[in-house]
């Protein structure tokens, strides 16, 4: 299943800014992901098979026209994002893609009414070390929730973030939740540079 893009680049790095301006604690970024890291947080799903893939906090598609390109028919695909804007954007671009306006917190109960629990995989843009924590914490639960045993849930952290305390206790957090910690990839070729952050659900009783 392959769509293209039709939104240009300087289009999509002004809606994110002036966004970002509206509500920074959501959107935490004022501008597009580049392709490359994008196409860096998908390269290990195994299009093709059958997955159940879900992106939380697609923005203006950055991301997910890395996941378009590469899904198939036998693939289940399902962005979620909380402004009603980036909704918008993601429908018009692509019509026949899935996109919702709701909260990540609610993760478990969406994937269960739109019959894809449990998930292969998640893939998130959202700003967890601007998110309010009980947010967060509401939105790892609902993450740990949905997925599979030996499913993934891949983020970024940009690399002037990576340290911060917020930043650290949302990794923490998520080890907790995983019982491992995360594989870890840099991605220089972004604005800024970013590190890619992937977890992998344990077996039952591992």
């Amino acid at each position: 299943m392959s769509e293209s893009a039709n939104g240009s680049g300087l289009r999509e790095h002004l809606l994110v800014f002036s966004r970002f301006l509206r509500s920074p604690r959501t959107v935490g970024a004022v501008s597009a992901s580049s392709r490359a890291l994008a196409n860096e947080i998908v390269h290990a799903v195994e299009f093709g098979s059958g997955i159940r893939i879900v992106e939380l906090g697609p923005g203006t598609g950055a991301l997910t026209v890395a996941i378009v390109e590469r899904l198939t028919s036998h693939d289940r695909f399902l962005a979620v994002d909380i402004d009603p804007e980036f909704v918008k954007q993601i429908r018009q671009r692509w019509p026949s893609i899935e996109c919702i306006c709701a909260s990540a917190e609610d993760l478990v109960q969406i994937v269960e009414e739109r019959g894809l629990w449990p998930l292969d995989h998640i893939v998130s843009g959202l700003p967890f070390t601007s998110l309010p924590v009980q947010m967060t914490d509401r939105i790892l639960e609902s993450v740990a929730g949905s997925l599979r045993p030996g499913g993934t849930f891949t983020t970024f952290q940009y690399v002037y973030a990576h340290s911060m305390p917020s930043a650290s206790a949302f990794r923490r957090k998520m080890s907790e939740r995983m019982r491992q910690q995360p594989s870890k990839r840099l991605v220089v070729r972004n604005v800024p540079p970013a590190w890619i952050l992937t977890w992998k659900k344990p077996a039952d009783g591992a």
